[in-house]
């Protein structure tokens, strides 16, 4: 596999991957803080960094079919979510193009401030 680069969000509420602290997503990016995600509490983000989505799949969630792919950590691959292709629902369209993040798998960067 090729070199691996990662963005360095240069900011003072920075969340990270729980298991290797890699920057995945900026506090002011938070859309939502009222999301189910597999295992517990999500966070629906407007973007994520240092993230690779997996295949594309129709998926029955608890607000309808959705197209989404599973988002992995880019340093250490942990799964951390999914991100929002397609809602078949018209009031969930606000989802597309965003993240929903599981909280326990990323936690605040030891430099919050």
């Amino acid at each position: 596999m090729g070199l691996v680069l990662q963005v360095y969000l240069d900011d003072q509420k920075v969340y990270v991957c729980f298991k290797c602290n890699t920057h995945i997503a900026l506090h002011s990016d938070i859309v939502s803080k009222a999301f189910q995600g597999r295992h517990g509490r999500a966070i629906l983000f407007a973007n994520a960094y240092n993230v690779t989505p997996g295949e594309k799949e129709d998926r029955m969630l608890i607000t309808g079919e959705h197209t989404v792919a599973d988002v992995h950590c880019n340093t250490c691959q942990t799964l951390l979510g999914w991100y929002y292709y397609y809602a078949a629902v018209g009031e969930e369209r606000y989802k597309e193009g965003k993240y929903a993040i599981e909280k326990k798998l990323i936690s605040k960067d030891p430099q919050w401030t």
